[in-house]
């Protein structure tokens, strides 16, 4: 069954339109090379001078100009290295380079998730299932209720509430979303094997603490700035973790991102799941810039329906992918940030009234 948006379209139609996609996809596979390798090494550059130079200024945060200084930097690199650099890299996307210190099996990001629970509950589930309501656990986290076919219950009036306590501690909401309690409760995932990812948390948690909340305010001490730096250190991770969740939203829940049931993906094909991936996503317009903070998941579009090209890539994809839906009549849903923020949260609202 397809969506409303995609009725007019034969199977005819969409197995041409999997195939122009597919096409878009092997021409950027085969001219990866030295230029894309040099970008992201380049990204990866920045961000660790970033936050080197973030956590040195911090060592003298007691001076209000160097606490926002040491601040800043040290947000823009936690951004620059959890949206374009560990998010792409867990993707597999830079895997081609052959690079075992940049490679989705290697790559350890810079946010309490453990890497390998997240690419389970986000590479394997997310993106095999994107916004098919049942299947796919990131519509509402377990916790919100994002769409209208999740049954209403009293607890959903506290959504807004909740959406707002989600956003300065995203990082931890994601990782214990990844432990999939919902999944030992119901006996699909075993007491065993939760244990085996608590103690990968653990020591995750313990290797971010020790490193943001330990050694960089413990080396401030020695210059009276301790505390300030402690701060620093704490609004850092608050503001990657806000801006990562409204990334985040702005590319799944704003009008204009499908929704769809269980019964509308049997017999799916090629060409049915890219529809869906188009129809279900959504992009934020801007700079590029914006594009590089956001991990170029402003194409969350392009993201979904090629979640290993590279990042660099997304943009030069998008004028074709645009081009796809104009010509097969499909909406093509984006807009600039503050427009898709306000319309997720208006979503927020929305349905946290029966």
């Amino acid at each position: 069954v397809s969506p409303p948006t995609a009725a007019h379209l034969s199977d005819e139609d969409v197995a041409r339109l999997g195939a122009e996609l597919d096409a878009i996809r092997d021409e950027v596979l085969a001219s990866r090379g030295a230029k894309d390798a040099a970008y992201i090494r380049r990204v990866i550059a920045v961000q660790r001078g970033l936050e080197m130079a973030g956590r040195a200024t911090l060592l003298a945060a007691r001076f209000p100009a160097a606490l926002v200084a040491g601040t800043a930097m040290l947000s823009a690199a936690k951004i620059l290295e959890n949206m374009e650099i560990g998010h792409n890299v867990l993707h597999g996307q830079w895997d081609w380079m052959k690079d075992p210190d940049i490679h989705s099996t290697t790559w350890e990001w810079d946010f309490v998730a453990p890497a390998v629970g997240w690419k389970h509950s986000h590479n394997d589930l997310h993106h095999t299932w994107t916004n098919v309501v049942g299947k796919d656990r990131d519509v509402g986290y377990n916790i919100l209720r994002m769409d209208e076919d999740i049954p209403w219950e009293p607890r959903h009036l506290l959504n807004p509430v909740v959406n707002a306590g989600l956003a300065p501690i995203f990082e931890w909401g994601i990782a214990l979303f990844d432990l999939e309690l919902d999944a030992v409760k119901e006996g699909t995932k075993s007491k065993a094997a939760l244990r085996a990812d608590l103690k990968l948390l653990g020591a995750k948690f313990a290797r971010q603490i020790a490193k943001d909340y330990v050694a960089t305010p413990g080396l401030a001490m020695l210059t009276g700035s301790g505390k300030q730096a402690l701060l620093g250190a704490a609004l850092a991770n608050a503001t990657r973790n806000v801006w990562a969740h409204a990334v985040i939203f702005c590319g799944h829940f704003p009008d204009g991102a499908d929704t769809f049931t269980e019964e509308m993906i049997e017999g799916e094909t090629r060409g049915d799941w890219y529809l869906r991936q188009m129809l279900g996503s959504a992009n934020i317009s801007g700079s590029p810039l914006m594009h590089i903070a956001t991990g170029n998941l402003s194409h969350q579009i392009e993201h979904h329906l090629f979640p290993d090209l590279p990042s660099n890539r997304y943009a030069e994809v998008a004028v074709k992918v645009r081009d796809v839906c104009e010509r097969y009549g499909l909406p093509y849903t984006t807009g600039p940030l503050w427009k898709q923020v306000g319309s997720a949260w208006r979503k927020v609202f929305r349905l946290a009234l029966p």
